[in-house]
């Protein structure tokens, strides 16, 4: 039986079903060899020579795979169908001749399908041909340019910038992205302008709504009215006149479908729709395919395979109707640079099959195919027609002029199955407003007009959908790398994802920084894009790929020679200019940014810590002030909120969130007292919106309440859940009207006894114990939990401990 290697035991079971007992199929999971993690794995001083290592999870894979070999003397290799795909079977090529498990003799052939079918595999098995030199070496070229990067760039940063983990060839741009876009944020000056609406009545008492266009006979544009005093005399010119219709025009108008899915348009629609990550959008459609249900998930291409398009459009006339299949079928282009890289579409294989067919699927793979699907059968499917509408309203003397528009939809078309998803839409669109019916020369019956106020918007931050977008763009990265790129930047804590928006942390901030003023041109975006470009041309056989990376590390490796000599100090000089006008910016008192707002006299300067950059005082010790570098007033910058006789009261930030401290840390007082804010969603609140009072509440604790009846003091403890009264190894949790100050012996002894009811062993002896009633019965808690043990087994002691810690957490 031929030996079939495919790359997951999932696709391995669904081929095997197909291909039957005449044949074994086994599986490679994923790569079977990497350059080993060290330097010298790609040796520039001869001729890029790449050492290839087994690894130890792959080397049973690979074994299995020889084993089946000796029963029979044919290979088949099935990986996926791209560049990555080629190279695994490249890879698993030369494991087993180095193996000797194969020998010249034996029969090596490579088959390639877009979907795990049965007519698919049937008709690749029936086409094989030869592994793709060019699209291995473009394998080689990529891999051997990523090694270069991170195994020579990676370590500068480590001894330059303490705290920064990689540098990568796509990842570093891809953070330029995100920290560039956070910088025009922080730059932006917001304008202000305003805008009048009236709302509008025809004579028959339908309300509509219009928008000033003309005012004093002028045209108005976005800010023509700059103030409130302008807004109210507009309003003032249309509340004194009458209005009149002066023109209708309605104009039919027409929409047609987006192209049928490719991985980048993929992850964005995921992202936009149900707010999946790119690695999880991807990890969901890997699955997808494996099962057979989509085509091959990576890809370039928008083109449909002529089958699909026919079973497309009798799918729409079978569960629509006749009228929402177009004419002649739609014929999408296909993008791809290199189409020797580009594959069809990312389609459903059975276009019958909706998700409700699929229940057994996980809840993302089945919102992810129902996607799929409605994006695949619209593609195919009649425009929408509309009916645009613009009204213009007037007065007699052409001083005043209002328009307001509207959109009727005709037929619905492909818009009864899918619409795209749109990034960061302005508020305001009055396009998909229905409008009355109205005929010029009628009355326009004013019953509000009210100015409005608004600001312009800085740049919005970077979803994870509208940055693949942006890397598309600009040709950067490639649709089998988007998702682990992401992926890379989050897991290095250079860039967190806060309600779908990407931040960067300030570590990233550095780095970002240090690669502009050190290695700009790598960071490039057309830099990079032109290597993207050179990579394609490698893989259609158009480039030799050595001479790309030779080309590559010609410059390179003369710019990591000339920072080794670099000293830390230097390089935080040069990032310190750079950063200035972020890390400095002018004060609204007039006094000089560079000074220490906490001694007076000491200059800032930028620093470096394991956990990334911060702004502090050049007289420390002596002035221990520290703030991020994203500025005064930033989440993380220290705050005196006052002083409580002789000590200051401070806020600060630590490793578990901010707290308050009294006073600063001296040689006599090491370790000053300081206690947590309470979490928002306990009864706490927000950082920046904490009092000198709140924190003197804060650090007044623990208080001793005073001493339970049955034995040991009570006291009022504050945890990052609240305030709560602490007695032996119960903690009870202080009610939101009790003030811990305020709080009696009685109540106390009332929370204690009954959360020690709730716990294991405790609840009758608990429930019996009052603060009224101390002496009527002395069954405590603590023996009624003696009593339990005695009658459990010893392994169960420890569970009352379990929960009291948990409870101490709470």
């Amino acid at each position: 039986m031929p030996v079939v290697v495919v790359e997951s035991p999932a696709k391995a079971k669904t081929i095997n079903k197909y291909l039957g007992s005449d044949y074994t199929v086994l599986a490679s999971y994923g790569h079977v060899r990497d350059l080993p993690p060290k330097d010298g794995s790609v040796d520039t001083d001869d001729d890029f020579a790449m050492t290839w290592e087994v690894g130890n999870d792959s080397r049973k894979h690979v074994k299995a795979i020889a084993d089946a070999l000796k029963d029979d003397n044919e290979l088949i290799l099935a990986t996926d169908p791209d560049r990555e795909g080629e190279a695994i079977s490249w890879h698993l090529e030369e494991a087993l001749r180095k193996r000797r498990a194969v020998k010249k003799d034996t029969p090596v052939s490579r088959v390639v399908f877009n979907a795990i079918t049965k007519s698919a595999v049937t008709e690749a098995m029936q086409n094989p041909r030869q592994v793709d030199t060019d699209l291995v070496e473009a394998y080689l070229a990529r891999r051997a340019l990523d090694y270069l990067v991170g195994f020579k760039l990676s370590p500068v940063l480590w001894r330059k910038l303490p705290g920064a983990r990689s540098a990568g060839r796509v990842q570093s741009v891809c953070l330029r992205l995100i920290v560039e876009r956070e910088m025009e944020i922080e730059a932006f000056n917001p304008q202000e302008y305003w805008s009048v609406k009236a709302m509008l009545a025809t004579p028959r008492g339908q309300e509509y709504e219009a928008r000033l266009t003309v005012l004093g006979g002028d045209k108005l544009d976005k800010f023509s009215i700059t103030n409130e005093t302008q807004a109210e005399l507009a309003v003032q010119a249309i509340n004194s006149r009458d209005l009149t219709i002066t023109s209708v025009e309605a104009k039919p108008g027409s929409r047609n479908p987006s192209a049928p899915f490719m991985t980048s348009t993929l992850q964005q629609e995921a992202s936009r729709k149900f707010g999946m990550g790119a690695r999880q959008c991807m990890n969901a459609a890997q699955r997808l395919y494996e099962a057979g249900y989509i085509t091959y998930m990576r890809t370039d291409g928008i083109d449909m395979a002529p089958e699909a398009i026919t079973a497309a459009r009798e799918e729409i006339a079978t569960r629509y109707g006749a009228e929402y299949v177009p004419d002649s079928p739609r014929i999408y282009k296909n993008k791809a640079k290199n189409a020797q890289e580009a594959h069809e579409c990312i389609r459903p294989t059975d276009m019958s099959v909706d998700a409700g067919q699929l229940a057994k699927l996980e809840a993302d793979q089945r919102k992810l195919y129902d996607l799929i699907w409605k994006r695949t059968l619209a593609c195919q499917m009649a425009g929408a027609r509309l009916e645009r509408t613009t009204v213009d309203i007037g007065s007699d003397d052409q001083q005043v002029g209002l328009r307001a528009t509207g959109q009727v939809v005709m037929f619905d078309g492909f818009m009864r199955v899918y619409e795209e998803g749109r990034d960061d839409v302005a508020s305001g669109d009055e396009d998909d407003k229905r409008l009355p019916q109205v005929m010029q020369g009628e009355k326009a019956d004013k019953r509000s007009v009210s100015p409005e106020q608004h600001f312009t918007q800085p740049p919005p931050r970077y979803t994870e959908a509208t940055l693949v977008k942006k890397m598309e763009e600009l040709g950067i990265g490639r649709p089998s790398t988007y998702a682990s790129v992401l992926g890379t930047i989050q897991e290095r804590e250079y860039v967190r994802k806060d309600k779908n928006r990407l931040f960067p942390e300030d570590k990233g901030r550095i780095v970002t920084i240090f690669l502009l003023n050190f290695f700009r041109k790598y960071v490039g975006y057309d830099f990079t894009a032109q290597l993207e470009e050179q990579l394609d041309d490698v893989s259609a056989g158009e480039r030799d790929y050595k001479s790309v990376l030779e080309r590559f590390w010609r410059d390179f490796g003369a710019a990591i020679a000339e920072t080794t000599e670099l000293r830390i100090t230097e390089v935080l000089d040069v990032l310190d200019d750079a950063l200035a006008p972020q890390l400095y910016p002018p004060r609204e008192d007039g006094t000089d940014p560079r000074v220490c707002p906490k001694c007076g006299n000491g200059q800032l300067h930028l620093k470096t810590s394991r956990t990334g950059g911060f702004v502090g005082c050049g007289n420390y010790p002596e002035c221990t002030y520290t703030r991020p570098i994203a500025g005064e007033g930033a989440e993380g910058e220290e705050k005196l909120l006052g002083t409580d006789g002789e000590d200051e009261i401070w806020l600060k930030d630590g490793r578990y969130g901010p707290y308050v401290q009294r006073g600063e840390a001296t040689p006599e007082n090491k370790k000053p007292k300081r206690s947590s804010l309470p979490q928002t969603r306990h009864g706490g609140w927000p950082k920046a919106e904490t009092t000198l009072e709140q924190a003197l509440k804060l650090l007044s604790l623990p208080r001793n309440v005073g001493d339970h009846p049955d034995g040991g003091k009570m006291s009022v403890m504050e945890g990052r859940y609240g305030p709560y009264i602490k007695w032996e190894k119960v903690n009870a949790t202080l009610p939101k009207d009790v003030e811990p100050k305020d709080i009696t012996v009685e109540q106390a002894v009332e929370l204690v006894n009954e959360k020690a009811a709730k716990k294991p062993g405790r609840k009758k002896a608990a429930a019996k114990t009052t603060a009224k009633k101390p002496a009527a019965k002395k069954t405590t808690a603590k023996k009624a939990t003696a009593k339990a043990t005695t009658k459990k087994a010893p392994a169960k002691k420890a569970a009352p401990k379990k929960t009291a810690a948990k409870d101490a957490d709470a």
